[in-house]
């Protein structure tokens, strides 16, 4: 054999033993509820009750290791083979037992103390993960590495999606003098926006714009009036379109009293994937993207005319 061959050889083994030996590692690690979570080895067989951390689990490399998902995950593809467990206040213990998972990721904002109690009463182990800011999906990306042996993986993922924010905001023109409004539930269910301390207000800071409902903190309900007053020069509404009468877009436009927004006089109004701007994990650098596209391609156009 030539040496080249053996080096190559020899180099492949020692990738190997280095793989093998990670997954033989124990895992000890701080879940974002601040509990220590202890495995013997990376779980090869896990259940994900949020959407998000499917998302997430599958950006990883790791979606092999899914036997369950919650009810909403549905992104990528794939996963829609795995069997679905019953999740949020609703969460079947007994489903989820049955698929003899090593452990659960769920978030304590659809879950209850006591599902995850029953949970480790059945020798599950459950990690907490919720994220809420840009910062909150870096954390989940790396206790999710962490649970899964996939740490170098989870650096390459937060680094991209670094990559893509700063390379957005770098394009970005605006100053904060434009302002957006987030409507995350359309005036039929009552109106919600996202506020301070949320990852749409980053991406609209990331934007150059400033949320016109910034003094909010977190999600919250809002009224009718107080989105006429602050009049917004854009809207971003993630209102789903199921293919029969008005579009969200058209909806927002009949709104009595709405027309002299300045949004509604230029037709700012965006109707972006649901999914992929309201999940926090690995797709909010596509919704910037879009979210950048929305705001300054028609000057980009315009500029290259």
């Amino acid at each position: 054999m030539k040496p080249s061959k053996i080096v190559s050889l020899l180099l492949a083994i020692a990738l190997l033993l280095v793989q093998l030996a990670a997954a033989a590692s124990p895992v000890s690690v701080t879940d974002m509820k601040d509990r220590v979570i202890q495995l013997d080895a990376p779980a090869a067989r896990i259940v994900a009750l949020t959407a998000s951390d499917c998302e997430i689990l599958f950006a990883l490399g790791a979606g092999e290791t899914l036997v369950g998902r919650g009810a909403y995950c549905d992104y990528p593809p794939e996963i829609l083979g795995i069997p679905v467990v019953q999740s949020g206040m609703e969460t079947n213990i007994e489903q989820i037992v049955a698929l003899e998972p090593q452990a659960v990721i769920m978030s304590t904002m659809s879950q209850t103390p006591e599902q995850a109690a029953a949970l480790e009463a059945a020798g599950i182990t459950v990690v907490a993960s919720e994220a809420n800011d840009i910062a909150g999906v870096y954390e989940a990306a790396r206790l999710i590495g962490a649970v899964t042996g996939r740490t170098e993986e989870a650096e390459t993922l937060i680094q991209s999606m670094q990559l893509s924010f700063a390379q957005i905001a770098d394009r970005a023109a605006g100053q904060g003098s434009k302002t957006v409004y987030f409507e995350v539930s359309p005036l039929q269910w009552g109106l919600w926006t996202a506020g301070n301390g949320t990852f749409m207000n980053e991406l609209a800071a990331m934007l150059g714009l400033l949320n016109v409902f910034d003094d909010l903190q977190g999600w919250g309900e809002i009224s009718q009036e107080q989105v006429i007053e602050r009049d917004p020069d854009y809207i971003v509404t993630i209102a789903m379109y199921f293919g029969e009468g008005p579009t969200p877009e058209e909806e927002i436009l009949s709104r009595e009293g709405w027309q002299d927004m300045r949004a509604l006089k230029d037709g700012n109004i965006l109707n972006i994937d649901s999914d992929a701007i309201s999940r926090p994990g690995p797709r909010l650098a596509d919704a910037a993207e879009i979210l950048y596209q929305f705001v300054y391609k028609p000057k980009d156009s315009l500029s290259a005319e």
